[in-house]
């Protein structure tokens, strides 16, 4: 467990989903970085990641502390702030996206076919948390220094291998962002979070019994 204070915990998980989502609105729902979006994705996550994991364990995804917390790697008491400071974090940043950087972009709502879309948000969500797991929290990989590629380059895969189906979120914070910015339809958005809360579900049940 980390010794820094909680406000410190939530400032840095703050600064985390706020970068990952303000490049996720600017690069990938605006267009600004066309195909590369992905590229773009992954290498702040992965900066994030490195700047702040030593002080709140870089979650930056509610999906992601709620497996944390069940995994046993995350006290109860700093579930509800930790996912508060993410959600906020990521309509801050679909605000700032659509006020400051990109005001004048139109954006144009996910098109997503059912069943594709969950099973998307659902597979690559658990592979994030499954990975974020084993080499973040695993007494086995302590001390690593691959972390942080490793958790990026899940996010980079997902986005590169299920973008066109789903958006690839894998994250409620980040889906926040996009009902904010008018990515993702209101009506859509169970779409997004009920797989990703799943996926982190299961990806803690998986840890367990992998590591028993």
């Amino acid at each position: 467990m980390s010794e820094h204070t909680l406000q410190a915990k939530l400032i840095t998980e703050f600064i985390g989903t706020f970068f990952l989502s303000l490049t996720i609105c600017t690069a990938a729902v605006m267009g600004t970085a066309g195909e590369m979006a992905p590229f773009a994705i992954g290498s702040v996550l992965m900066a994030m990641i490195y700047a702040g994991g030593h002080v709140s364990g870089a979650h930056y995804n509610p999906a992601v502390t709620v497996s944390v917390y069940l995994r046993g790697a995350c006290d109860r008491s700093e579930v509800a702030p930790y996912i508060l400071t993410q959600v906020s974090a990521g309509v801050i940043a679909a605000i700032v996206t659509a006020n400051l950087l990109m005001s004048d972009t139109d954006v144009t709502p996910l098109e997503m076919e059912l069943i594709p879309a969950l099973t998307a948000e659902l597979l690559f969500t658990f592979a994030l948390a499954y990975v974020i797991l084993h080499v973040a929290t695993s007494e086995a990989t302590e001390g690593n220094q691959y972390f942080g590629a490793a958790i990026a380059f899940v996010v980079l895969a997902g986005a590169l291998t299920v973008g066109g189906i789903s958006g690839a979120s894998f994250n409620p914070a980040v889906s926040t962002s996009l009902l904010v910015t008018g990515a993702l339809e209101p009506a859509d958005a169970w779409i997004h979070l009920v797989p990703q809360i799943a996926g982190g579900f299961i990806a803690a049940y998986a840890y367990k019994v992998t590591t028993a």
